[in-house]
């Protein structure tokens, strides 16, 4: 019987420690124990593998990003679309899914003798939108981004957590412009990209640059064009990069933005692809300046990627304990005693009423029982109250890492949470 070993060498007893607290670390910041132990979200086997659950705490979590990429998406610039989750066959016959990626897609479904797939990708949608009208170089360029649901067939070996799933929602976008604009509208993409990065906390990022395969579509001068742009916004922002020779999808080539977590790894995350394909499929036109039919740009563009994969890699980087903007619970009202729960109640209401997300801990436990369940959770904020804070209209601030802020009363500790929300600050 053949028994196959895996093993590692190490220079010196160091770096074999070294490399022995990062596993330690990896086990600690498991996306799966966390979102189970935080209930965050969940998988079940048996309705059907690879689709996630969001329970409350996670819904909580996706409102407030969500909120925040539509925010800043409409101040930079573009449309919000919300686009079916089927279309007939013929959508992805003339993509060219159904020739290059079928093996990923679902089978058709039958609906008055015609056959329907529930997409995996959101273009072919945006694309009939574009196709809705005739366009003129005065509309463009057009940016229209969307949260799509999306399904894939992914092998039921490779599904992994929130980070290989077969239903999930893309940050997804598709930008329509002109040659003119091409350069432009990259370097704004990417600005947008590093800078929603940033204030997720991830602070190290470095570009892949992607070119012609041997196998693509389109003019070689489109090629040309495309990636001189990408490598120009690249060099602009002073982007650390390297060439992917050859990694280009087919129909174009494309910029990945790597980021760094908390513990040093790296994860794929942001996509900037060029596509000569499409446009060319659906007929796709704009009348120039010079009263001519001409085929628009398209950029396809995920800045988070999925928000199940981004939601995956969040969970890892903060381990749980999530800045309080995106904190499910951001507070937790607890009582010295049974004695001071309507005190504790009355808080509770007050910070409710300015839309905090703040739970009360009312049983009859001991506590430091609910200090320490509290911290399990990774609350923010532990607001303590008992007879002094009642007299005084305070509470007492314990900060999830054992430290302690000075007393507060309730309205300035609402207003000291609420500026720590619009600042999107990492820091408690």
């Amino acid at each position: 019987m053949l028994t196959r070993i895996y093993g590692t060498a190490w220079e010196n007893p160091k770096d074999l420690k070294a490399y022995l607290a990062f596993l330690e670390e990896v086990e600690k910041r498991d996306h799966r124990r966390l979102g189970r132990e935080l209930e965050l979200y969940s998988t079940h086997e048996e309705a059907g593998a690879g689709l996630i659950y969001w329970h409350p705490n996670g819904g909580r979590m996706r409102v407030a990003v969500e909120s925040f990429w539509r925010t800043e998406h409409y101040r930079n610039g573009y449309e919000i679309l919300y686009t079916p989750h089927i279309g007939k066959r013929w959508l992805w016959e003339t993509s060219g899914h159904l020739g290059f990626y079928s093996a990923n897609m679902y089978s058709p479904m039958e609906i008055d003798n015609q056959d329907y797939i529930i997409k995996p990708m959101n273009c072919p949608f945006h694309i009939m939108i574009y196709k809705n009208k005739q366009r003129s170089y005065r509309d463009l360029p057009l940016r229209w981004a969307e949260l799509g649901t999306v399904y894939r067939y992914e092998r039921s070996g490779v599904l992994h957590g929130l980070l290989r799933v077969r239903g999930f929602t893309q940050d997804d976008a598709h930008i329509f412009c002109t040659p003119d604009q091409m350069e432009s509208e990259i370097l704004k993409v990417l600005r947008f990209s590093l800078w929603i990065w940033k204030v997720f906390g991830f602070k190290e990022i470095k570009a892949y640059l992607a070119t012609k395969p041997a196998e693509s579509v389109g003019e070689q001068s489109r090629w040309d064009a495309a990636l001189e742009s990408l490598r120009k916004a690249v060099d602009a922002e002073g982007l650390a990069y390297e060439i992917d020779e050859g990694g280009g999808a087919f129909y174009g080539p494309k910029i990945d933005l790597k980021v760094k977590d908390a513990i040093g790894r790296e994860w794929q995350m942001t996509t900037i692809q060029f596509d000569f394909n499409e446009p060319e499929r659906f007929d796709m036109s704009f009348v120039d300046a010079d009263g001519q039919h001409k085929r628009p740009y398209m950029i396809h563009r995920a800045l988070l990627g999925s928000l199940e994969r981004f939601f995956g890699v969040l969970i890892e980087h903060f381990g749980g304990a999530f800045p309080p903007w995106i904190a499910p619970e951001q507070a937790a009202v607890i009582p010295v005693s049974e004695n001071f729960n309507d005190y504790a109640k009355k808080v509770l209401s007050e910070l409710q009423a300015r839309d905090l997300w703040v739970s009360g801990e009312l049983d009859d436990s001991r506590l430091n029982a609910k200090i320490r369940e509290c911290q399990n959770r990774k609350i923010p904020y532990m607001l303590v109250v008992g007879q002094r804070e009642e007299d005084e209209g305070t509470v007492a601030i314990r900060l999830r890492d054992g430290r302690q802020l000075e007393p507060m009363k309730v309205a300035a500790f609402a207003d000291y949470l609420e500026e720590k929300i619009k600042s999107r600050s990492q820091e408690l």
